[in-house]
């Protein structure tokens, strides 16, 4: 007799343990919802309930069964077929004919989540996102092959140690409503490995027809196998649980807001995937005393064009210089909303409101918010502990101020509220920057604007990611998670004397 029985059924109230020495326990509501069939994940780390239905477990688990056959196939593959992919996926998207689906597809995405209240300015797929995506694609094509390559040798008498780079597998991939992470994730194809993702449902309609019109028929045409890049067409978050608690994956790498990406990580984790996660973000300057107003109010400006990861979130000044150096900062973040037509909001640390004009506390103006626009204060004032907060602004740029003793105490405030992300130093003092390189636990680090964080921008790579040193890094601190950097290494031994013996 099995010394396990299947989980057939949740009663509500029923205690489960987790994290061995704490009790969750079963909500009527999950109770109600549980069938035959459905999985329960327990997150050990926080004793939440996952509840995964039947038909979303299978969905996964065939998705990656499909791409664990796809991966061994890519082996039999040329690394021109895979140049043909990408120069394929890059010429339908090219295509004004077949991306008009697509955009007909994303403008129905856009639509419906602006009438539910959500966020869109990373959803809409514009001209600008469509030449993005046909760049990083290319990029891919012209990219060297790198699935075998020697990285070493170790010659001994009589025999000789290759370590090679390899494929590393099956990349599960979760990730926000952004349609131009598509070409960041078949990425990984370059080198020999496949692809799972799950999409945010606001863009479900845009993903199934990128894959429809662009992606199956790449993959056909250089004869690649059909389950090398695999959508999971649901709408359920319970299929990125499922997708991420599947053993067969190498690699798990999630992208999306901070709450659900920790949860996607603590899923892979426990199943002993190793994760990749990318899932808080805002961009953190620091203002020296001696800076420069005109420079310090440009880099302001660029750095607040749109909210994403990388976008200026807090903004620390040296007192020495405050009173000539928080005007630029004020000019800047105003240049920023003109932009975008509309208004600035800003938060201002206690104790530093004296460096803010008082009209500024007063003075309403209406903020674009996801759910539509609000009448608040231009600034107001919030606690230190606000640094640690990510503003999440739709059109309305959004950041806060703080006016510290100096530098130093800037890096302090950093390393200890920031995501450990981007940092900007602003000075026109070479040893300000020695320092601060010094100070900062920061994987990037800048004199200019922050939104040059971006594998594709900086460094001619599409990225699945970037690594802001949350919890689950794969392997190193910094840099970029680009379909190059997905690979192992496997040893291979060549023996001339078959004399040899230990």
């Amino acid at each position: 007799m099995s010394e396990f029985e299947p989980l057939t059924q949740l009663v509500a109230g029923m205690p489960i343990v987790f994290a061995g020495d704490r009790v969750a326990r079963v909500s009527p509501e999950l109770a109600a919802a549980f069938q035959l069939g459905d999985r329960l994940i327990v997150v050990q780390s926080t004793g939440a309930l996952l509840h995964v239905p039947a038909a979303d477990h299978a969905l996964a688990a065939a998705a990656v069964a499909d791409a664990r056959a796809a991966f061994d196939g890519l082996a039999a593959v040329s690394d021109q077929q895979i140049s043909s992919f990408f120069d394929g996926f890059a010429d339908r998207l090219a295509d004004d004919r077949l991306f008009a689906a697509i955009v007909d597809a994303n403008a129905e995405d856009v639509a419906d989540a602006g009438q539910r209240g959500r966020s869109t300015t990373r959803l809409v797929l514009d001209e600008a996102m469509r030449r993005s995506m046909i760049e990083g694609l290319r990029v891919w094509q012209r990219h060297s092959a790198v699935r075998d390559r020697v990285t070493r040798t170790i010659a001994h008498e009589g025999w000789r140690v290759d370590e090679r780079r390899a494929p590393l597998g099956v990349v599960g991939f979760v990730f926000e409503g952004r349609p131009n992470v598509f070409a960041d994730a078949t990425g990984v194809l370059r080198t020999g490995n496949t692809v799972v993702f799950r999409i945010g449902s606001d863009a479900l309609r845009t993903a199934r027809a990128i894959i429809a019109h662009a992606v199956e028929p790449a993959l056909a045409a250089a004869d690649l196998p059909a389950g090398a890049v695999r959508l999971l067409d649901a709408p359920s978050r319970a299929t990125g649980w499922a997708l991420f608690g599947d053993t067969r994956l190498a690699l798990a790498v999630a992208r999306g807001s901070g709450a659900a990406v920790e949860q996607l990580g603590a899923v892979a984790r426990q199943a002993g995937v190793p994760v990749s996660l990318h899932g808080t973000g805002g961009a953190w300057m620091l203002v020296g005393a001696a800076s420069s107003p005109d420079r310090l109010g440009d880099v302001v400006a660029h750095s607040l064009d749109r909210k994403v990861c990388n976008t200026l979130n807090v903004c620390c000044v040296a007192r020495d210089g405050a009173e000539r150096l928080v005007p630029a900062v004020l000019d800047g973040l105003w240049r920023a909303a003109r932009t975008l037509g509309t208004s600035p909001r800003l938060h201002v640390i206690a104790g530093s409101e004296p460096y803010v004009p008082a009209g500024w506390f007063t003075e309403m103006a209406e903020i674009s918010r996801a759910a539509g626009p609000s009448r608040e204060p231009l600034a107001d004032t919030v606690e230190v502990e606000s640094l640690a907060t990510e503003w999440e602004w739709e059109r309305s740029p959004e950041m806060s101020l703080v006016v510290v003793d100096d530098l130093a105490a800037a890096a302090e405030l950093f390393n200890r509220h920031s995501p450990h992300f981007v940092a900007s130093v602003i000075s026109d003092d070479p040893g300000d920057h020695a320092a601060m390189w010094s100070a900062l636990d920061a994987p990037f680090v800048g004199d200019g604007f922050t939104r040059w964080v971006d594998g594709q921008y900086a460094l001619n790579e599409p990225e699945l990611g970037l690594s802001n040193w949350q919890g689950g890094r794969l392997a190193c601190r910094a840099g970029v998670l680009s379909g190059d950097s997905i690979h192992t290494l496997r040893l291979r031994v060549t023996q001339a004397d078959p004399g040899v013996h230990r």
